[in-house]
Parts: structure tokens; sequence; C-alpha cells
């Protein structure tokens, strides 16, 4: 690689909240959309909340003159909401569907329906291998009593892993998407520390955007003001994140947000935000290796991260078990009644009263067995995440205790000595 070696990237982010027959003036905004995107003329255009194939559909024909690749991730009942626009060829794709992602019977949530899941692209710019990932983790809905906190915290370690194994070759990796994890949150601090990847928002110069760089703000006529009321700047749960191998430098130029509107109609694509970053990628001298001074306590946050998600996600598999358990109670008591309706409907005193009540007992402990069925799924889930997470605790322990020199290569931060050994 030349020494004088520079790529520069614009990259688009934004959750479009499209869904279909709910979402206000979706068809203007999709239409708006695209306009802006073929404005703009970005290297790569990653949407979520798509939820209508036709409305990705409709981008596609109309972005097909700027952006030539494009893919739609399809996971789900209703479908994932994610999909890619490129300026430059799709090498491959491939996606992964989130194991937990909410509860059936909160049907006025959905996100269970969706599938929520990571896209991944891989794309060959400049000699490099660029590996894109979007994704959309389970919403918030409650901050003070937020039940999805295991399965968002189960999320960011299945994303985690998921970047750690695909992205063994990459040059460049780029995440971006809806995390629905505000900048302090177990399950972004446990994202950043197990991938080592860089928030383009921090790590920028030259930002323009919302205070704090929210991505959800008061402002925006499409956001509910409740959703805010604790937070009267908005909130950041978007983001652009980055990093790449040993021998490149990555930075983030310029970031930009719309403000709560359009950029030139005024009126806003979304409720949510558009990032908007350019970044730069150029040669880098090898560096020698760091004073081992620093080993351990680089390795501190990670244990810390990583005990605390092990507790969430210990006290999640503690609750998915006791609601199975009250099923398989529930599910016990059900059977016997059955069986004494039985009895009576063969006795004949009461059989019309029996024959009756068989019916709706019949349909509870049906109901009642797939809501056991669901919650002991979720609790494999959660204890094979927390099985995972151990282990990896133990590693980083181990390493913590033998000093730097003896450090083995625990996630995608330590990646660079398995590249020099393939090139």
């Amino acid at each position: 690689m030349k020494p004088t070696f520079s790529l520069r990237l614009r990259v688009f982010n934004l959750n479009c909240w499209g869904i279909p027959y709910l979402s206000r003036h979706r068809a203007d905004r999709v239409k708006r959309l695209g306009d802006f995107l073929n404005m703009e003329s970005f290297d790569l255009a990653l949407l979520e909340e798509v939820w209508s194939e036709q409305d990705f559909q409709y981008l596609r024909h109309k972005l097909l003159p700027t952006y030539p690749a494009a893919h739609y991730f399809r996971s789900g009942i209703i479908g994932s909401g994610l999909c890619v626009f490129s300026k430059h060829p799709i090498q491959e794709f491939t996606q992964h569907v989130f194991t937990l992602n909410g509860y059936p019977y909160m049907i006025h949530h959905g996100d269970w329906f969706c599938g929520k899941a990571v896209g991944l692209l891989v794309l060959h710019l400049s000699g490099l291998v660029l590996n894109a990932y979007v994704t959309h983790l389970h919403a918030e809905y409650n901050r003070q009593k937020d039940i999805y906190l295991s399965h968002r915290v189960a999320q960011a370690w299945e994303l985690a892993q998921f970047i750690h194994h695909t992205s063994k070759k990459a040059d460049v990796v780029l995440l971006c998407g809806d995390l629905n994890l505000h900048p302090k949150d177990l399950g972004f601090r446990l994202l950043k520390e197990c991938t080592g990847l860089h928030d383009a928002y921090l790590e920028t110069r030259d930002f323009k955007g919302p205070e704090e760089g929210c991505t959800m703000v008061p402002e925006n006529c499409y956001v509910s003001q409740q959703e805010l009321e604790q937070f009267p700047l908005g909130i950041r749960i978007d983001y652009v994140l980055y990093k790449v191998v040993s021998g490149l430098h990555i930075s983030c130029k310029t970031l930009r947000t719309t403000t709560g509107r359009d950029p030139h109609s005024g009126t806003p694509l979304s409720d949510h935000e558009a990032l908007m970053a350019t970044l730069c990628v150029r040669h880098s001298p090898p560096q020698q290796n760091p004073s081992p001074t620093h080993g351990p306590t680089e390795r501190s946050p990670l244990i810390s991260v990583l005990r605390e998600a092990w507790t969430e996600l210990d006290q999640g598999m503690a609750q998915a078990r006791w609601w199975a358990t009250i099923a398989g109670y529930v599910i016990g008591l059900g059977l016997l009644l059955l069986a004494l309706l039985c009895v009576l409907a063969a006795g004949g005193g009461v059989r019309e009263v029996a024959i009756l009540l068989w019916t709706p007992n019949v349909g509870l402990v049906l109901g009642v067995g797939a809501f056991y069925l669901f919650h002991m799924q979720e609790a494999k889930g959660l204890c094979r995440a927390r099985a995972e997470l151990q282990h990896v605790l133990g590693r980083a322990r181990e390493a913590q205790n033998l000093g730097p020199e003896s450090q083995p290569a625990l996630f995608l931060g330590q990646q660079e000595g398995d590249r020099a050994e393939e090139q």
C-alpha cells in the first residue's frame, strides 16, 4: 500500500419510521428521502424501519442511477426494516437475526414480529475490504421499568460477536443504526468494549447538529414530547461507529445531523434525525508495541462491563424461568380441571355445564402452554448468552492476572496479528 494512500467515504444513516398505515406522511417522506439521497450522492446509505418492501422498491428504482447496488434484509413476520444503498458494487451480504427480540404477546409493541437483525455487506474500495453493518435493536418504551433490558443487552452481545466473527478479513469496519441505547447504557458500553469501535460523534472535530449529538429532538414534530419528558435536549440513540486494522488510520472529518427538519423542505424526514458522516482512511506507519504498563488497566473497563452484562442476563434468565414456572403450574391446574370435566361429563349429572366449560379450558391450557414454551426458549437464549459472556470474562481475568505479555486476543480489537499472518 502506498504511503500516500487515502480513501474518503461519505455515509448516511436514518431510521425512516416507515410503519404502513401508522406513520404520518410516510409516502411523502419516502419520496423526499429519495430526492435528498440522489442530491447528496453518498457512498453508502443505510436505513432502518423501512417496514414496507414497496417503499424499498420505490427507493430502489428512484436511486438506481446514483446507487446501483442495494439490498433489503428480510426476516421475521413483518421484516427487519433494514436496507442499504451503495454507490459501489456489493461483493457479499448476509444477516443475523437476534435470538431474543421481545415478547409475542406484547402485540402493541410489535418488536417480536419484526425479526430485529444485523445486516452485513462487504465492499472492496481502493484495494481495501470494507465490512458495513446496519442494525436496529429492540426499543426501550419505558426507561424506568424496562422489561426488555436483558434482551437488548443480549442483542448487543450477539451484535459484538457477529462483528467479531465476520470481520476478520476486513480492513475497515463500519456499524450504523438505531441501537436504542444511550451512550452510557450497558448495552452500548458492552458493544464498544468488545469491538473496539469508535463513536463518530466523540471522534470528530467538525460536528453540526443538535446539542450533545441528539438524534431524537423535541423540535421534531413527529416526536412525542412525552417520550422526551426527562430529556429536554433530546436523546442520542443512532450511531456511526467505525475502526480499522493496524497499518491504517481512520478519522471522522465531518459529522452532520438534521435538526428536526429536512435540510431543504423544512419538514422532517422521520421522527429520528439523519446522520451524515465523512470518514477518511489513510495509511499509517506501523507503531511499536505499546508499553506493557497499560495492559491490565485496559482490561479493567472490559471486565467491569462484562460483569454488569452477566448480572443483567442472569436476572433476565431468572425472570424468564419464574414466568415459565408459573405457567407450568397453571397448565397443571388446567389439566386437572380437564380431567374433572371429563368425569363430570361421563357421570351425566352436569354434562351440559362440563361440555360448556371444556372448550375455554382447552384454549386456556393451549395458550398458557405457548406462554410456557416461549419463556423456556427465552431462558435458554439468555443462558447461552450468559455462558458465552462468562467464558470471555474468565479469559479477560486470566489476561489481567498474567499481564500484557501473555494476554490472549479476545475481541475484534486484537485481530491485527491474524491479518499480518495472512498477508
